[in-house]
């Protein structure tokens, strides 16, 4: 039965799943990043602009060393990064996202929320609202990014991500969240 849920996931997702190519954000400059990535025009636009905040906002938080998901505060680290980026065009956007102060609004610990929890939200959140179950996974994505210590920015490689983590989680039901998004290694990081 759980394994029907987790393709029951993944079949909701699979439209929401960009196949743009890679980010990465060592070879970023924020003036690129808002002019390309975040205020492209529609038509050559290649990333939902929300889920690229939000992998970024997973990759900061990671990078911080805190164990916790803001739940209340994505619009602020984005209007924080997007001033940085402004008043500092031509930074590296590594730099940049490393300069944005991670508000402490609503904090969820990964480390007490178990994974079997967080799997059975997820699975009826991509049933209700597939949109926002994709954006959360993207920051657990990005998340696991920051923490393995890579730097690119794959949409692509979200479906097979949220698949090892929930086989991680089916696995291993009494391990929590933080646990489970460490364990599953991000795709390869191509510099």
């Amino acid at each position: 039965m759980k394994i029907a849920a987790v393709l029951a996931v993944l079949v909701c997702l699979l439209p929401f799943m960009s196949h743009a190519a890679p980010i990465d954000l060592g070879a970023l400059t924020c003036d690129k990043y808002e002019n390309e990535i975040m205020n492209a025009p529609a038509a050559s636009q290649h990333e939902d602009a929300v889920d690229v905040v939000m992998w970024m906002f997973g990759f900061a938080v990671a990078k911080a060393g805190a164990h916790v998901m803001y739940g209340d505060a994505l619009q602020q680290f984005g209007n924080s990064l997007d001033i940085e980026c402004k008043i500092h065009p031509n930074t590296n956007l590594l730099d940049a996202l490393a300069t944005v102060k991670l508000a402490n609004t609503n904090p969820m610990d990964l480390d007490t929320l178990g994974c079997a929890t967080f799997e059975a939200r997820h699975v009826e959140m991509a049933q209700s609202d597939p949109q926002s179950a994709n954006t959360i996974m993207m920051w657990l994505l990005g998340y696991s990014v920051g923490k393995a210590g890579g730097r690119i920015l794959d949409s692509s490689s979200l479906s097979a991500f949220a698949a090892g983590l929930a086989n991680r989680c089916t696995q291993h039901p009494d391990s929590t969240l933080y646990d489970a998004v460490t364990s599953v290694k991000p795709p390869k990081q191509k510099k």
